[in-house]
């Protein structure tokens, strides 16, 4: 998408804010009239006013979402009729990229750039391969004697509740809407205060494809009101999380106290990037370090925050990298020619600095440091490197969630790899090494649930993804992200003879 900076500027002039939140297909306030606002955290501008739901929001969603399931309005339809309605999405997606990719910068500050070309397109295919998955998905006949038929059926579960993050607020909403809804299932999901309105929007868009009304309904608010609503609701049949590893464990208590309900997690990490002496291009490996830490502030799950060097090229490679790290300068995040945006919000910017403060008194500054404004506003920070990163400091063992490299050499393989499954974290790795043998020696040692070799952070609909340990429980992607959604039934006949 071709659009120069003042193109941008005046698209997001013509936008009209949502203030509602959307139950059974109608636009609604909070059953208690309280609202938050949604602000621009590049510019400190409030963008609108939403509804601040709780409790008795979230009640009201459960009953518009069970009443869907249960008169089969959506769970009722053939396959081929739920995957024409998401394909219809998915063009509809495509076909206000805009929009959508305006929302999400606003909303939290990413490179319009970045959503238009990434998160949006992401978002359309996501819907598009689910849509085209759930055709071709078969139930089973069990290998039983001739006189019995044993049938295994996979049903949709009832009402699912999707609480979903700020970093990619489509994408994340679509990661866990498209597998939900292909199955039949009724959705209630759940956005970030702080990126609300691109879920808003693409649940009107899923109304204007078709979807009935009160199986994707949207309820705004906060995580300790409304997202422990859900967590504790007993009419919930699933919950699929992510976000921090801290939140998951409170809805893993929610449902225990509740009705035990499903609960799948995609949470924290902290990323190892292990860069060997036989790397052949030490240049495309910085180059990859600098995006996997910095791309989208350094706000990302599987950010490559922790980089293990081979203790043999480490001075080289950090000259290399310091280099590239100068290319991701934080800019307005509408202006196509900025770097990095913005940070989401005054609170997590507060935070990225302190663990800062603390990189300046225990480990080497390499690199940038600082707080930073764009036109003397907004809540941005320098792209930040530190070496001399031993593996218990805390900037190499906690998750900060922003433009923040911790380096830490190494003088061996095994070394590598015992620093690097060193976390309570197991997200994602990445390897990089011209050794075929070394790759998946070291890659079957890591404990991550996506290791990438030569490259980071690779991912696509095709493959699963998620970790081990405390990055949650279950896959997200895949044909695999179907098992959360869905139950299997075993049917047993006795045949007469």
């Amino acid at each position: 998408m071709e659009l120069t900076h003042q193109d941008w500027v005046e698209r997001a002039k013509a936008i009209e804010f949502p203030r509602h939140a959307l139950i059974d297909g109608q636009n609604v306030d909070a059953v208690s009239g309280k609202t938050f606002d949604t602000i621009n955290p590049a510019t400190g501008e409030v963008l609108t006013r939403l509804p601040a739901c709780d409790a008795a929001d979230v009640d009201k969603a459960v009953q518009a979402a069970r009443r869907a399931f249960e008169d089969r309005r959506w769970s009722g339809k053939s396959p081929a009729e739920r995957k024409a309605v998401l394909l219809r999405l998915s063009a509809l997606i495509l076909e206000n990229q805009a929009e959508l990719a305006l929302l999400d910068s606003l909303d939290m500050g990413k490179l319009v750039r970045d959503a238009a070309t990434i998160d949006v397109p992401g978002a359309a295919a996501i819907f598009q391969w689910y849509g085209e998955a759930i055709d071709k998905i078969y139930d089973e006949i069990a290998p039983t004697g001739s006189s019995d038929l044993a049938m295994v059926r996979r049903e949709a579960l009832g009402v699912v509740a999707a609480v979903v993050p700020w970093n990619f607020p489509l994408d994340m909403a679509t990661w866990k809407c498209a597998p939900a809804l292909a199955m039949g299932n009724s959705v209630i999901l759940k956005p970030a205060e702080q990126s609300p309105l691109s879920a808003l929007r693409l649940a009107e868009l899923a109304r204007e494809a078709g979807l009935p009304d009160g199986v994707l309904n949207v309820v705004t608010g906060y995580g300790e009101t409304a997202g422990k609503a859900i967590g504790l609701h007993p009419d919930i049949d699933c919950i699929a999380f992510t976000g921090s590893t801290e939140v998951g464990k409170y809805f893993l208590e929610y449902s225990g106290q509740s009705n035990m309900k499903q609960v799948w997690l995609e949470c924290g990490g902290k990323s190892p990037n292990l860069v060997f002496a036989d790397c052949d291009d030490l240049d495309k490996a910085a180059e990859m370090a600098a995006f996997g830490i910095f791309f989208n502030q350094g706000e990302v799950c599987t950010a490559n925050s922790r980089l293990l060097l081979e203790k043999s090229i480490a001075d080289e490679f950090l000259e290399r990298l310091v280099e590239k790290a100068k290319g991701f300068s934080p800019g307005n995040p509408l202006d196509p020619a900025s770097a990095m945006g913005a940070i989401v919000d005054e609170g997590q910017t507060a935070r990225i600095m302190s663990y800062i403060e603390h990189g300046r008194a225990t480990c080497t500054l390499l690199h940038g440091g600082n707080r930073q404004t764009v036109s003397g506003k907004g809540c941005f920070v320098e792209p930040t490197i530190f070496s001399d990163v031993a593996p218990d400091n805390r900037l190499a063992v906690e998750e900060i969630f922003g433009p923040v490299l911790a380096v830490t050499t190494f003088e061996s393989e095994d070394e590598a790899i015992a620093i690097a499954n060193d976390t309570i974290y197991g997200l994602a790795a990445s390897v990089w090494t011209s050794n075929l043998s070394r790759a998946h020696r070291v890659s079957s040692k890591l404990r991550a649930g996506t290791v990438s070799v030569n490259t980071v952070d690779a991912l696509s609909p095709m493959t699963p993804f998620g970790g081990f340990k405390q990055s949650g429980i279950g896959r997200d992607l895949s044909l695999h992200a179907f098992d959360k959604f869905s139950a299997l039934k075993t049917t047993w006949i006795k045949l007469k003879g």
